[in-house]
Formats: structure tokens, C-alpha cells, sequence
């Protein structure tokens, strides 16, 4: 039977729609403060060699796949399937979990500013036809951490999992970049060859962390943890964390 064009266009439409609302939350634009934050490598640039940009893209590569692709992006890929289910209660065990494993006070302080952000922000697009209002005040109740408050966000689009994961890494991969450019200080060609790398690596991390079993879930680098504490008695200091 021929395709309906109607058809056709309809679910055209709505793949277009679910691609602008991944682009609008990855976003630098977006009100959640991501620009205030390096993330330990303002003291990286300090105190472990990321003062170049080969050592940069290093520092953030592995960043990229032995924290987000073990820890948030796996927490993610999870939170979106149980917003969608309506299963709000594994929802927010994925937020305590998240919350329990931040490594310093300010990296625990950071995914809580910017979750409670973005749930603020959610709750003023969705005022008037707001069809995940229970799973948006259950989250707000508690302390929503970013990675399950982007899972909500996500999970209002129609967007495969897979492209929710790369949104919200090619978001972290630009804050971190543009956090470098300033804090090395790198130009700005510099930068863009250092996020080129990101972009080409971040697929990579996604599927890793799609097929990663719960079990194997983990938020453990010690070396970044112990920048992120020294960062809170840096000398002098350009952002957050």
C-alpha cells in the first residue's frame, strides 16, 4: 500500500520537533548556569598539566569516557526509559544515586543548581500543557540532580535514546571547551579542534554507555575528585567548580 503523504509528513514534522528540542536543552543559551562551571579543570590547569591543547583534549577525552560514559550518561539512558514508563519511583532512585556519588562538595553543588534550574525552566514551558506535571513535582520535591532533570526534559520528546546521550554530551563537551578557552587560555581555533576530537569520540561513549549493565554503573575518579576539592581553595578562580 503507498505511503500516505500525510503520514509522511506528519512524522517528518515530529522527528524535526524532537531535533529542535535536543538542540534547545544542549543549548548554551539555556538558563541553568552550565557556563559557571569548569568541572575540575580549572585545577587541572593548575596543578595536573592541562595547560596546552593536546593536554586539554586529553584531560577531557578521558573525562568524557571514564566519568560521563560510566556515570551520567548511563544514569540518563535509565532515567529516560522510567520517565517514560511512568515509573517515578526508579526515577528518583537514579537521582539519590547521582546525588550520593558527586565526589566533592562542589561538583554535588553543581548537579544540583543546574537540576533545579532546569526543572524551573520546564516548568515555565510546560505551564499550560504539562503532561509530565507529576514527574516534574516529584523530581522539584527532592533535590533534582542535572542528568535526571535533562532525562524529563528529554523524555517529553519523541527522540530515541541514543540522541538524548548525544545531546547531552555534546552540551557538557562545549561548556568544557569553551571553560578551557578561558581558564588555559586557548583560542578559539584551538577550542574548536578540542570539541572536533569530542564530537568524533562522544558516539563512542554513548553506546557504551547504552549497553552498560546497572550493575557496572559507577562514579569513580579519584584524580578529578581531588582536583575538584583543591579547586575550592584555588588562589584565584573563573568559575564554580
Amino acid at each position: 500500500m503507498p505511503e500516505n503523504p500525510s503520514d509522511s509528513a506528519s512524522a517528518t514534522a515530529a522527528l524535526e520537533a524532537s531535533l529542535l528540542d535536543l538542540m534547545w536543552l544542549a543549548s548554551p543559551a539555556l538558563p541553568i548556569g552550565g557556563f559557571s562551571y569548569s568541572e575540575g579543570l580549572e585545577s587541572a590547569v593548575e596543578w595536573a598539566g592541562a595547560n596546552c591543547e593536546a593536554a586539554v583534549a586529553g584531560w577531557l577525552s578521558d573525562q568524557l569516557h571514564l566519568s560521563l560514559a560510566r556515570g551520567d550518561l548511563p544514569v540518563l539512558a535509565q532515567a529516560i526509559a522510567a520517565w517514560r514508563a511512568g515509573d517515578i519511583g526508579q526515577a528518583l532512585a537514579l537521582n539519590d544515586w547521582v546525588l550520593a556519588t558527586r565526589e566533592s562538595q562542589e561538583l554535588r553543588l553543581q548537579t544540583g543548581q543546574m537540576g533545579k534550574s532546569l526543572c524551573d525552566w520546564l516548568h515555565g514551558r510546560w505551564r499550560d500543557h504539562d503532561a509530565l506535571a507529576p514527574a516534574r513535582r516529584a523530581l522539584a520535591q527532592r533535590q533534582p540532580s542535572y542528568p535526571v532533570a535533562f532525562a524529563l526534559a528529554a523524555a517529553h520528546t519523541r527522540a530515541a535514546p541514543r540522541a538524548c546521550l548525544l545531546a547531552f554530551a555534546f552540551a557538557w563537551a562545549e561548556n568544557m571547551v569553551q571553560a578551557a578557552i578561558k581558564a588555559v587560555p586557548l583560542g578559539q581555533t584551538a577550542g574548536q579542534r578540542v570539541l572536533a576530537r569530542l564530537v568524533a569520540e562522544i558516539p563512542e561513549a554513548a553506546d557504551a554507555a547504552l549497553t552498560l549493565p546497572e550493575s557496572e554503573r559507577q562514579a569513580f575518579t579519584p584524580g578529578l575528585a581531588i582536583l575538584s576539592a583543591r579547586h575550592e581553595a584555588q588562589y584565584t578562580r573563573l568559575f564554580r567548580s
